[in-house]
């Protein structure tokens, strides 16, 4: 009799975790997808792309309290349009990307705040420093795909990012903006 309830517990036990809530992956469409930092530099706006980054969502607009998200985002690919300036934001002074090549977000949680929109809350690791960050999130769809668009506020100095003399921020402004816009689509099958 006890196996015979421990086989119909176990029995319960897998149906449930079979049946238990779970975000689908979905592949990012990187040419229509982009990551960049907007700031002031001597008081004049400027938005530089980060060019390479990789994200991994897996969400389900039917669940999206179970939607995970997690972006890596290649320190030395921020481009502001000219080489010199994009070997000198590598130095150490700035992202450091011989040390620390990578800056990271990962979700921690992710809620429904009306339609379309989604309050994200994760960690953000840059240049060896991680701080708590929440952020609003839009989410559309596109036919079979999902945009997901949004603006993360930080403080640059927060990171370390601009030490010694370019802590100064009448050159560059504290304030940045990292914006992202992530176009992707359901995952392929294995076959």
């Amino acid at each position: 009799m006890k196996s015979i309830k421990a086989l119909i517990l176990a029995t319960l036990v897998a149906g449930s975790a079979a049946t238990a809530v779970h975000a689908a992956p979905l592949t990012t469409e990187q040419a229509n997808s982009g990551v960049s930092a907007v700031f002031k530099q001597m008081n004049v706006p400027v938005e530089a792309p980060f060019r390479t980054f990789a994200a991994q969502i897996d969400y389900d607009a039917a669940k999206p309290a179970t939607a995970k998200a997690s972006v890596e985002i290649t320190t030395a690919s921020f481009d502001i349009g000219d080489a010199m300036y994009n070997k000198e934001v590598a130095k150490k002074e700035w992202f450091n990307s011989a040390q620390f090549p990578k800056a990271t977000f990962v979700s921690t949680s992710i809620a429904p705040a009306g339609a379309g929109k989604l309050t994200v809350t994760g960690k953000l690791t840059l240049k060896g420093k991680s701080a708590n960050v929440t952020f609003p999130l839009t989410v559309k769809a596109a036919g079979a795909k999902t945009v997901f668009e949004g603006q993360l506020p930080i403080k640059r100095l927060a990171f370390n990012i601009g030490e010694g003399e370019w802590k100064d921020t009448s050159m560059v402004a504290d304030e940045v903006v990292i914006k992202f816009r992530v176009t992707a689509a359901p995952a392929v099958a294995a076959k």
